[in-house]
């Protein structure tokens, strides 16, 4: 009758007569402890540094794995000169055959059983929380550190930072995490071998669609009536002249069961289906296509834009419009140097009685620097230079606070290290500088359909300004009952 103590003999023998399965019993009997215990950490109180979930599911889960897989390929395929006579397919199958000889290695089996069972539960640890890890804001984020720092720190700073970066970018289902994750080994041999680009391109092509990520959480046929937003920015002079813009913003809706669709949200809603033709970066719209209710089509065509992409040889692609089209930067989103640097002073983090603060300010950010840390180098000497030359007397408290809110500004906005500078990426909500001309691409006035009927760029269809660049708006004062 086989024993137990055979078995076990038999086994390590085996693995002592292969050499690749005595290098993965090696690998799995070092790894396994360490692997198991900071599984089970993790589980249970979660480890948050990204570079100890890589060590643990990256590196020893792999390892382990792979060690198991060698021992079990040395044992059956690569035995040597001489047969393992407890682990060979021709001594099970005889012993599965024969009645008897089956009550002879139920030991094997039960040592079998438990081994397997031992394995699923690790195997099933790992899978579970390497998935999740995987998954992380950590792991999105703070990896790849250098890469990923500028899209980390605008994603921290945004109103989606509770939100989970796979939630926007991947979604529910297998087939889209699946899609991510060879992505991602495609970006994780960039970074290896250091041929990322600089900065990062914006995924325009790479997102799912809004419908599956967006609408989630955000339901456009439930928006109703318009916003009111006040725009506060301040001048560069010596009392940094505080200036509000009031709009009153045309939400309107997608439509609802009681609402027709109305206003900015007009464009996503079911009713109203609109598709363009546009060039790679969208944005150049030669061509805008509206379906109406009653299935209807109203083609709107500018020949002004077709010339551009005449002459730089672009070849468009058919899109239907979505939330992208208009919030194409929903999180990741970089502040122009002026709007930066008003936010802080807004904040307070800024002292606004200090004297030419703003422009001052303006400056030093503007300047060109190689790195993060030129950067909080140079803008603190800016400032306290000038200031020191021009008002010795000045509060150094103050000055030490509008030095650090300066620094803020441009520490969550620009990045040399990946030649991310301001305004390097372009946002489509509005048209508040030069290249970001969003609405415009459409709402330029010269899309025209074959009747005549022209793409309003009226600036009343999407907001009214209430107030523009005053100091003490009477509108305000109004509804402020003063």
């Amino acid at each position: 009758m086989t024993k137990i103590s055979d078995i076990i003999l038999s086994f390590f023998k085996g693995i002592a007569r292969s050499r690749v399965s005595l290098v993965g019993a090696m690998i799995t009997t070092v790894t396994f402890p360490f692997l198991l215990g900071l599984v089970i950490i993790d589980s249970w109180m979660h480890i948050d540094n990204p570079y100890m979930g890589a060590i643990i599911y990256m590196t020893l889960g792999p390892a382990f794995i792979a060690g198991l897989v060698m021992v079990f390929i040395g044992l059956f395929f690569l035995k040597g000169k001489e047969e393992v006579r407890l682990f060979t397919l021709t001594y099970l199958q005889e012993h599965f055959a024969d009645d008897t000889r089956f009550n002879r290695v139920r030991k094997l089996i039960f040592l079998g059983v438990l081994l397997t069972s031992i394995n699923f539960v690790v195997f099933g640890l790992l899978g579970y929380s390497g998935y999740h890890y995987l998954e992380s804001n950590s792991f999105c984020g703070q990896f790849c550190h250098t890469v990923m720092n500028p899209e980390y720190t605008a994603y921290q700073n945004s109103p989606h930072s509770k939100v989970h970066c796979v939630d926007c970018h991947i979604g529910s289902g297998a087939t889209w995490f699946a899609k991510s994750k060879i992505s991602g080994a495609r970006q994780l041999f960039a970074v290896a071998l250091n041929t990322y680009p600089r900065p990062i391109h914006t995924p325009v092509h790479g997102l799912r669609p809004a419908s599956d990520t967006c609408a989630e959480c955000h339901r456009p046929d439930k928006f109703h009536g318009d916003k009111l937003n006040v725009i506060e920015k301040y001048e560069e002079d010596e009392e940094n002249t505080n200036l509000k813009t009031v709009m009153l913003m045309k939400i309107g809706s997608a439509g609802s069961g009681t609402d027709k669709p109305h206003g900015i949200h007009w464009h996503v809603a079911e009713e109203n289906s609109i598709s363009y033709k546009a060039d790679p970066n969208r944005m150049i719209i030669p061509e805008v296509t509206l379906t109406k209710a009653d299935g209807s089509t109203v083609v709107y065509r500018s020949e002004d834009a077709a010339d551009v992409i005449a002459e730089e040889g672009h070849e468009l692609e058919d899109r239907t419009m979505d939330c992208i089209d208009c919030h194409n930067r929903p999180t990741h989103i970089y502040r122009q140097a002026a709007t930066a640097v008003d936010e802080e002073i807004t904040k307070g983090v800024i002292d606004r009685s200090i004297p030419f603060i703003k422009r001052q300010a303006m400056e030093a950010v503007t300047q060109k620097f190689s790195s993060q840390d030129d950067a909080m180098a140079g803008i603190e000497n800016s400032l306290r230079n000038w200031y020191k030359e021009n008002y010795p007397d000045l509060d150094q408290a103050k000055l030490d606070n509008s030095i650090a809110g300066a620094q803020n500004a441009y520490a969550k906005n620009v990045f040399p290290e990946m030649n991310l500078e301001w305004g390097t990426y372009v946002n489509h909500i509005g048209h508040g500088a030069e290249f970001d001309i969003g609405c415009f691409r459409c709402h330029d006035g010269t899309h025209e359909s074959e009747a005549g009927e022209a793409i309003s760029a009226d600036c009343t269809t999407c907001h009214t300004v209430l107030a523009e660049d005053e100091e003490d708006p009477e509108i305000l004062q109004v509804m402020q009952g003063e």
